[in-house]
Formats: C-alpha cells, sequence, structure tokens
C-alpha cells in the first residue's frame, strides 16, 4: 500500500501502511532507519555488524519490542546500568519486550549482520530517522 506522495521516502507513516516486515529488515543496510512513525507508536529496523551491539540505552517512557529478523545475538537487560539483571540468547523469531525504564543492550554474537526490527511506544526517534552507523546514531542522541 504505497502512494505517490511517499515515493522515495523511508517513514511511511503517520498513513495506513502495509509491509512485509522481515524483508524490510533484511534489505536494510543502514544501523537505524525508520519505517513507520505515527503519534502513538514507531517501527524501526536495525541492521547490527558482527561483534557490533545497539548499545546500553534506556527510554524512562517508552516500552519496546524488539524481533530478531535474521542472524544471533545476546540481549541483556536490568534495573541496573552498571550490571544487568539477565541476559538470555536470541535467534530469528524471537522477541524481546522492554518495558520503559528498563537498561538494555542487543549484541550481535553471529559472523553475519543480525538484522532486527523494533517498536516502540510512544515513539523515540524523529519521523524519517535513518543512522547509517551506529557512530551517526551516538551523535544524534
Amino acid at each position: 500500500m504505497s502512494c505517490s506522495h511517499c515515493a522515495g521516502q523511508t517513514d511511511h507513516g503517520p498513513d495506513p501502511y502495509v509491509m512485509n516486515i522481515e524483508q524490510t529488515a533484511i534489505k536494510n543496510q543502514n544501523f537505524r532507519t525508520a519505517v513507520w512513525t505515527g503519534c502513538h507508536l514507531q517501527m524501526t529496523v536495525m541492521c547490527i555488524p558482527p561483534c557490533g551491539e545497539i548499545g546500553l540505552e534506556i527510554h524512562p517512557d517508552t516500552d519496546q519490542l524488539i524481533r530478531v529478523e535474521q542472524g544471533t545475538a545476546v540481549v541483556k537487560f536490568g534495573k541496573c546500568e552498571k550490571k544487568p539483571d539477565s541476559q538470555q540468547n536470541i535467534c530469528k523469531g524471537d522477541v524481546v519486550f522492554v518495558p520503559a525504564g528498563t537498561w538494555h543492550n542487543v549484541v550481535n554474537t553471529g559472523r553475519n549482520p543480525l538484522k532486527v526490527s523494533s517498536v516502540y511506544a510512544p515513539p523515540n526517534h524523529r519521523r524519517g530517522t535513518v543512522h547509517p552507523t551506529k557512530a551517526d546514531a551516538d551523535k544524534e542522541e
């Protein structure tokens, strides 16, 4: 479901839109790309290089769902920034629910790029965000 005024845009929100999120995530080569941003929810896709990571972060007022579309990783999370309460291996098809106020990080443990999709409620990034690299994301945040 695309329209002419959306042609060439990365972020298709807030209009109704249909996409295959697995294919979109697998094709994505950017560290982070916002693919749909509404008033109350946002979908991004990410590409994490081998041995790379999303980076330790916390969203005080935003719940997050992270789904592995391709690859393997370890997710670490907890209430303390210095020491995670828990960590678990994750792979294709697994989802991680991250409640607001939880420190978390996802580290690629595979030999290939890790491809994930991520839902934020409410949105966490500006509409149309594209971060080609983690360094670009770190500069902006």
